[in-house]
């Protein structure tokens, strides 16, 4: 069976804004080629996922010398559903339709899995939801940062 999973550029778009979560201080915009560099992600590539997330109104641009990238929003305002969604599309188990209404199923069991299949990925994207860049941040810099850990953020044990 086939794992429910994040793809390469929900992956990477979420390393680039984490990127510049992390600099988040840092004056100005930061440039393509610096996000690619301290993320090891290739910089083509990165530069139409950065487009994707401009779209999506998650991040600015700047052009010229000087330019680059800046969040849109302040770091707890993002979380990796709005991001993963931007780059990937809504967030769902699978492309299967809703479940029919009024017991109108086409065949046996169909509208049950098509139920659960929409539970799941609902579940998915309220975990996802539940993590912000700045719950990230304050992992990626360890034990002392301010802030709560992605491990107790909503959702999640010991939350």
């Amino acid at each position: 069976m086939d794992e429910v999973k994040v793809s390469t550029r929900g992956d990477y778009a979420s390393r680039a804004l984490l990127s510049l979560a992390l600099h988040v201080d840092h004056e100005g915009p930061t440039s393509v080629r610096d996000i690619a560099e301290r993320t090891g992600l290739p910089q083509p590539y990165l530069e139409q996922i950065l487009l994707a997330l401009k779209g999506a109104g998650l991040v600015r641009s700047k052009r010229g010398v000087g330019g680059g990238y800046v969040l849109a929003r302040p770091p707890a305002d993002i979380t990796l559903g709005e991001i993963v969604s931007a780059v990937d599309g809504p967030i769902a188990v699978g492309d299967f339709g809703a479940p029919h209404e009024d017991g109108a199923c086409d065949h046996e069991g169909q509208c049950v899995l098509l139920t659960v299949w929409a539970d799941v990925g609902d579940h998915m994207r309220r975990h996802l939801d539940g993590y912000t860049l700045a719950d990230c941040v304050v992992n990626a810099r360890g034990p002392g940062a301010a802030g709560r850990s992605v491990a107790t953020a909503p959702g999640r044990p010991g939350a």
